[in-house]
C-alpha cells in the first residue's frame, strides 16, 4: 500500500441465523412473493455467490483478514428471527400502514424525495420494476426511516457484534420490488442484512458500486461513520 493512503473497509454481507416462523395466514417469504397466474418472475440470479462465509469468526480474525481486504458474508452470529417474523407484509401493514415514509428517486444521489402511507407504497408502488424505467422514474423505500415512530420494530433488531474504533453504527431500513435497485454510488462502510428475498450488492468504503434485488425484499444496513 502507497504511503498515506487510506485502508479500504469492505462491505461484510450478513445473513440470518435461522428463518423464523410463518404466523398465522404467512408463508415462508413473509407474503412478499405474489404467486398464480400473471404473477411477476423474480430477476434470474446469473451466478453463484462466491463470498466467503463464516459462522465462527472472531474479531480479531475479521479485523485482520477482511475488515481492509475483502468481503465476508457472516452466518450465525446474531439470531433476528423476531424481527423477520415482524417484517412480514402482513404484519408491517398492521403495525405501520397508516405511517407516512419517505420515498427517494433511484439513480445515484437520490435527488427527489416523496412522502405517503406506507400502505399506498406497498399496494401500488412496490412491484416488479420494468427494465426499460429510469432511476429518476423510481420511488425506492431505503432510509430516511422514523426511528421513533418505528421503534416497535426496530428495538428488535440484533445488530452485527463487530464494529470499528472511531465509527457509530446508523441503520436505513428499505422495501423495494424485483428488478429494482440503485445504480452506482458510493458512500462508507458498513453491513447489510437481507430479512427476505434476495439481493446483489458490493459496496466496499468509497467505492463506486450498484445494487439489485432480484426478488421482493425486505433489508437492512448497518452504515460505518
Amino acid at each position: 500500500m502507497a504511503a498515506g493512503a487510506r485502508p479500504l473497509l469492505l462491505l461484510v454481507l450478513w445473513t440470518l441465523a435461522a428463518p423464523a416462523r410463518p404466523g398465522p395466514g404467512e408463508t415462508g417469504d413473509g407474503g412478499w412473493q405474489r404467486r398464480g397466474p400473471g404473477a411477476p418472475a423474480a430477476v434470474t440470479e446469473e451466478q453463484r455467490c462466491t463470498v466467503e462465509r463464516r459462522t465462527d469468526l472472531s474479531y480479531a480474525a475479521f479485523v485482520q483478514h477482511y475488515a481492509f481486504s475483502r468481503p465476508v458474508i457472516l452466518q450465525g452470529l446474531t439470531d433476528n428471527s423476531r424481527f423477520r417474523a415482524l417484517c412480514s407484509r402482513q404484519r408491517l401493514l398492521a403495525s405501520f400502514g397508516d405511517s407516512v415514509v419517505r420515498l427517494s428517486t433511484a439513480n445515484t444521489y437520490s435527488y427527489q424525495k416523496v412522502d405517503l402511507p406506507f400502505q399506498d407504497y406497498v399496494e401500488h408502488l412496490l412491484h416488479p420494476q420494468d427494465p426499460a424505467s429510469l432511476g429518476n422514474d423510481t420511488l425506492y423505500f431505503f432510509g430516511d426511516n422514523n426511528f421513533t415512530e418505528w421503534a416497535s420494530l426496530f428495538r428488535h433488531y440484533s445488530p452485527p457484534p463487530f464494529g470499528l474504533l472511531g465509527t457509530t453504527p446508523a441503520y436505513s431500513f428499505g422495501i423495494a420490488g424485483a428488478g429494482s435497485g440503485v445504480p452506482f454510488h458510493w458512500h462508507g462502510p458498513g453491513f447489510s442484512e437481507v430479512i427476505y428475498g434476495r439481493k446483489v450488492l458490493y459496496f466496499p468504503d468509497r467505492w463506486w458500486h450498484a445494487t439489485l434485488n432480484l426478488d421482493t425484499s425486505v433489508f437492512i444496513s448497518t452504515f460505518l461513520s
